[in-house]
C-alpha cells in the first residue's frame, strides 16, 4: 500500500514539473507587449485621409492678395468653384520649398485640364525676399508656369493659419480643406488626394 502512495506521489509530482515547464517565458517588464489584435477594424486617419471620403477640414479663406505674377488677374477662390485648388505656401530662399516645385508643376502640366488649379503663396522670411523682382527673377528661374500671390504682410498665410515653408491645402470643388501636408515628401499621397477631390461631383 505505501508503495502504491509514493508511485502515485511521483506520478503526481512529475505531472506538475512538467506542467510548469510548459508555461510560456515571462514577458520582459522593461519592453512593452504588443497588444492583442482588436476583434473588429480599427478605423485609420492615415487610412481613410487618402481616399473621396477626405475629411472637411472647413471652409477655406478667400485669397485677398493684391500683387499676383503669372496671371493677368487676380485669382479668387469665389472664381474656382467647381475646381480643385492646390495652394502651396512657400518663399524662394527655401530650399524645401524649391525641391517640391518640381511635383507642383507636374501636377500643374498633368491636371490643369482636369479641374486642378495650382497657387503659389508667396510669404517671404527675409528681406530680400520681399522685393516683387526678385520674386519675378525666382519664378523665372524655378520655372514655376502657375499663379503666384505676393504676401509680403502674411495676410493669407496667417488666414491659414500656416506655421511652416512649405505646407500644402487642398481645396475641393465647393470650397473647402479638404487636405494638408507639411514641408517635402508623401508625393504619392497627395497626388491621390488631388484625384479623389477630382472625382468628386
Amino acid at each position: 500500500m505505501r508503495w502504491m502512495i509514493l508511485l502515485l506521489t511521483t506520478i503526481v509530482l512529475g505531472a506538475c514539473a512538467a506542467a510548469r515547464e510548459a508555461q510560456p517565458t515571462p514577458i520582459d517588464s522593461a519592453r512593452p507587449a504588443k497588444p492583442a489584435a482588436p476583434q473588429t477594424p480599427v478605423p485609420m486617419v492615415e487610412k481613410t485621409r487618402f481616399h473621396a471620403d477626405l475629411p472637411d477640414l472647413g471652409a477655406a479663406p478667400e485669397l485677398n492678395n493684391e500683387v499676383w505674377l503669372n496671371t493677368d488677374r487676380p485669382v479668387r477662390l469665389a472664381d474656382a468653384r467647381g475646381k480643385v485648388v492646390l495652394l502651396d505656401m512657400w518663399t524662394f530662399g527655401c530650399i524645401n520649398c524649391r525641391n517640391v516645385i518640381h511635383s507642383l508643376r507636374d501636377w500643374y502640366t498633368k491636371y490643369n485640364r482636369q479641374g486642378l488649379v495650382v497657387i503659389g503663396n508667396h510669404f517671404p522670411e527675409f528681406d530680400y525676399e520681399r522685393d516683387v523682382n526678385n520674386l519675378k527673377d525666382a519664378l523665372q528661374r524655378l520655372d514655376v508656369p502657375y499663379a503666384v500671390a505676393q504676401d509680403n504682410d502674411g495676410v493669407t498665410w496667417q488666414a491659414y493659419q500656416t506655421r511652416y515653408w512649405p505646407t500644402l491645402f487642398l481645396i475641393d470643388k465647393q470650397g473647402h480643406v479638404r487636405y494638408t501636408h507639411i514641408g517635402e515628401g508623401a508625393y504619392g499621397e497627395t497626388e491621390k488626394a488631388i484625384q479623389d477631390l477630382l472625382k468628386e461631383n
